[in-house]
């Protein structure tokens, strides 16, 4: 079965993106398409671009780097879970793609973004620019959450609401067709 990989792009205390996340995991895993795991940025913490060599080469001199490389390595498919932020993405998910060049080749990825009014969709629009010079491919079904405290009950649980569902279900069935339809590439590039 392939490996979806949930980020979680924001490392800022409090953020919603710890609270979102779990939502969509669990939506992926009912969804049944894919294993799932996630991958949180805080707890990743790495630092800001340290490696001496360019990441097209591979020469990856530090463990933080190598561990991360594997693991997005084993990914067939992404999800990244974001705020906006000034009308952009976060540090912390640029310097984590940055970090790495041929992991990311031939594999989809979709946006579960949060945000005031634009829901985050500019962040997104942002970064699909980034992922694409990686040969990531970005899926048009997205999930937009909009004044997203609303759906955050006291107790500190998402409550999505049927679009949300419903777009979750989309995502995933657009990543599980283009990581197949994506698969032969990766294959032909081992």
């Amino acid at each position: 079965m392939p490996r979806l990989t949930v980020i979680i792009a924001s490392t800022r205390p409090g953020r919603a993106g710890a609270v979102i996340a779990p939502w969509i995991i669990d939506t992926a895993r009912e969804h049944g398409a894919f294993d799932v795991e996630e991958a949180d940025l805080a707890e990743i913490d790495l630092p800001m671009m340290d490696e001496p060599a360019h990441p097209r080469l591979g020469q990856y001199e530090h463990r933080h780097t190598k561990d991360w490389s594997a693991r997005i390595a084993a990914s067939d498919a992404f999800v990244v879970v974001m705020p906006e932020y000034n009308y952009g993405f976060t540090a912390p998910i640029k310097n984590a793609i940055d970090y790495l060049h041929r992991e990311w080749a031939y594999k989809p990825m979709g946006f579960v973004s949060y945000g005031g009014v634009s829901a985050g969709t500019r962040a997104v629009q942002m970064l699909k620019q980034v992922v694409t010079t990686l040969r990531i491919t970005p899926v048009f079904e997205a999930v937009s959450i909009p004044f997203f405290s609303q759906f955050i009950s006291d107790d500190g649980v998402l409550q999505p609401n049927e679009v949300m569902r419903d777009s979750a279900t989309a995502m995933l069935d657009e990543l599980a067709r283009v990581e197949a339809a994506l698969r032969p590439l990766r294959t032909a590039g081992a």
